[in-house]
């Protein structure tokens, strides 16, 4: 019984795992067209854009130097994304990029909150078989 209890403990925390802050998602973004305050760009394949997000816009020839702080105000069906620029430290151009970093999911969709729930209720019914 004591085995058993070891292997589901042991299997339970492999898959509740949290990836290392190396592993989270910054996409870069060509900027394709600079306005007055505002930006556009396209998002490609990445579908996790959606209004309110913020990024920021860097120089890639001056080893990502922050250029601007900027949030999304629009996401087409085509994949069309325009942004206000909502701070600026030089003026921002089509050789510079958006560097967008994607949010994690909601605390009920993660898998380190089911792995703790499935370890809390093996945990509680192998303790709770003992009386």
């Amino acid at each position: 019984m004591m085995r058993r209890t070891l292997w589901i403990l042991a299997i339970a925390l492999g898959l509740s795992a949290a990836p290392a802050h190396a592993q989270l998602k910054g996409v870069r973004f060509e900027i394709a067209a600079v306005g007055d305050t505002t930006l556009a760009f396209r998002s490609g394949t990445e579908r996790w854009l959606r209004r309110g997000l913020t990024g920021i816009a860097i120089d890639p020839r001056k080893r990502d130097v922050l250029v601007a702080r900027l949030r999304v105000l629009s996401v087409d069906k085509a994949g069309n994304v325009s942004a206000l620029v909502t701070g600026q430290t030089t003026a921002v151009t089509t050789s510079h990029v958006v560097l967008m970093q994607e949010e994690p999911p909601a605390w009920f969709k993660r898998r380190t909150f089911w792995g703790g729930m499935v370890l809390g209720v093996a945990l509680g019914a192998a303790a709770g078989s003992q009386f």
